[in-house]
């Protein structure tokens, strides 16, 4: 704005310069014409009057019978060139007078004839310089011609002319002048106007902005300064809405990132960074690809080709993403990711499932158990004393088994949840498996425990106990043993196993690790199974920190190995 004000300081300046000398030049113009036509006439009429009185001179001389010599003795005493010229053109006085020679006087003979036809005349030579008068005496008779030089006329003249050019100068001067300082007044508001519009530019809308002249400079002046109130309280709304909008959005849970045209971060929120924070968001950053198998800036290349809102599961080591892309709107650049953490909803919901089959698969024992226990007893065998308490003891242990299980499930489901962590404790071993191999049938099949009685592991109770329950019934369900051991040993760097042999069919290596998967019933699931033993078996495990794995046994059969963490318990 600073060179646009000067350059039009500048020509304002000229322009106003250039009227004023068009002014003047045509004020001088028409000065000088009349200066010029009043002089002209002055000296015209000073001619006449000295002509008219030289030949009232003369015609009293002529009326005296003067002779030529006589005549030319009073021409020659007037202070001009001055003849008398018969009407038959005979001079009647000398033919040089002041030094002027008649026939050599420039419109001396037109003057004669044009005065004998239409009277006086008058005829300006060399612009003024001089008069040639012409004026009949005698009644026509003679012709008085006067050649009378006025310098001095031209001198004013000249004067007149450089007191015009000086004028206009002046003129042009003052012009420049007044333009230079009406163009520095208008280029000073305009400033102040630019000013202030630059300041609106760069977001600062506090400074007023006032103009004192009610011209068009002084309403375009109210009019930026009511854009600039109106601007102000638009922005602050604009800021409070996006303070809100700001503070909703480090408010949820969702991690939301706003990108630009370029793949370029504009926005994120808090969430966002907790979900990123091994790939730090930046502003104007490019966005990461923070998900190996899963292109994000591929995924988010789709939201500026179309309309349609985006969405895709990522799942990455144990996390599992929900990802919403958002399009960039008709008339903006940017499109919105939105990332959520639904690993522990998908979690959560696949434990509850997990609980309803592993329920469903758990509880069949003992209820089968007790109902088949309930059917004997029914049908006779509560009329015998022995049986009845027999298998009330029985009904008892399964019930107590029952209690038992439930508690084991729930805090399996809890753990997997991670809902609330597992409460672990010292769990004596030697009593742990005395108690599953007395829940197994008698003559089934042989069940020994060789376990130390120092031997303890650091787990939960009612789940390590359905760990070994459970591998023991499939050693008998699917593996047809007919012997099983029961051991419990302490292994160093803290830890302990418990193993569960089998003299069963063994299980091929190609199998093994596919024995833990849920529903995979085996070649050797004879029953027809559903699958969810050892599933529930290893999920357990990992709930109370352990380890499994299956292998040989050393003549034939299965050896199944849990491996925990140890703890000393004092021994009674």
């Amino acid at each position: 704005m600073r060179n646009v004000s000067w350059s039009m300081r500048w020509w304002l300046a000229l322009a106003f310069a250039a009227i004023a000398a068009l002014t003047a030049l045509s004020v001088a113009e028409v000065f000088n014409n009349r200066a010029e036509s009043a002089l002209r006439s002055q000296g015209e009429n000073l001619a006449v009057g000295q002509t008219s009185s030289a030949a009232h001179t003369l015609s009293l001389a002529m009326a005296a019978k003067a002779t030529p010599y006589e005549l030319s003795t009073i021409a020659a005493r007037i202070p001009f060139a001055l003849w008398v010229v018969a009407r038959d053109g005979t001079l009647l006085t000398s033919d040089v007078s002041r030094g002027a020679v008649f026939e050599n006087v420039p419109e001396a003979q037109n003057a004669f004839r044009a005065t004998f036809e239409h009277g006086r005349q008058v005829r300006v030579v060399n612009g003024g310089e001089a008069y040639v008068v012409g004026l009949p005496v005698r009644d026509r008779r003679a012709v008085v011609i006067a050649f009378i030089r006025r310098p001095e006329l031209q001198a004013e003249l000249g004067i007149v002319h450089s007191q015009l050019v000086r004028a206009a100068v002046l003129a042009v001067l003052i012009g420049a002048l007044v333009g230079l300082l009406v163009a520095s007044l208008i280029a000073a508001r305009l400033r102040r106007i630019a000013r202030a519009a630059a300041e609106i530019e760069g977001g600062a809308f506090d400074t007023p902005l006032r103009s004192g002249f009610r011209d068009e400079l002084g309403s375009l002046a109210a009019t930026i300064d009511g854009m600039r109130i109106h601007l102000r309280s638009s922005f602050r709304d604009l800021e409070a809405q996006r303070d809100r909008l700001q503070e909703l959005l480090e408010g949820l849970h969702e991690g939301v990132i706003a990108l630009d045209d370029e793949m370029r971060i504009v926005f994120w929120n808090a969430a966002a960074r907790q979900l990123m924070q091994e790939h730090p968001l930046e502003a104007g950053e490019p966005l990461p690809d923070p998900w190996r198998g899963f292109p994000l800036r591929t995924f988010a290349g789709g939201l500026f080709d179309g309309t349609a809102v985006l969405q895709a599961r990522v799942v990455a080591d144990d996390h599992i993403f929900a990802l919403t892309g958002i399009p960039a709107r008709p008339g903006t650049t940017d499109a919105i990711l939105v990332v959520s953490d639904i690993s522990e909803r998908e979690r959560r919901e696949r434990a509850e499932r997990e609980f309803v089959t592993n329920a469903a698969h758990e509880l069949g024992t003992p209820l089968t158990a007790i109902q088949a226990s309930l059917e004997v007893l029914q049908s006779g065998a509560k009329d015998d004393a022995a049986e009845r308490d027999r298998f009330l003891s029985l009904i008892e242990r399964q019930a107590q088994r029952l209690g038992r299980l439930r508690r084991a499930l729930l805090a399996l489901a809890r753990a997997q949840t991670r809902h609330e962590p597992l409460q672990l404790e010292a769990v004596p071993l030697a009593a742990l498996l005395r108690r599953v191999a007395d829940e197994v049938p008698a003559g089934e099949v042989a069940v020994h425990v060789d376990a130390d009685e120092d031997a303890a592991a650091f787990a939960h109770p009612e789940l390590l106990e359905q760990i070994v329950f459970n591998l023991v019934e499939n050693a008998l369900r699917h593996a047809e043993a007919t012997e099983i051991d029961l051991v419990a040993l302490r292994l160093e760097s803290g830890l302990v196993a418990i193993e569960v042999r089998d003299d069963g069919k063994g299980v091929g290596l190609d199998e093994r690790e596919r024995l833990f998967d849920r529903f995979y019933r085996g070649s050797t699931d004879g029953e027809g199974g559903f699958g969810l033993g050892l599933a529930i078996v290893r999920e357990a495990v990992r709930a109370v920190g352990g380890t499994i794995q299956i292998e040989p046994g050393a003549g034939r059969g299965t050896v199944v190995s849990v491996v925990l963490s140890a703890v000393e318990v004092p021994v009674a």
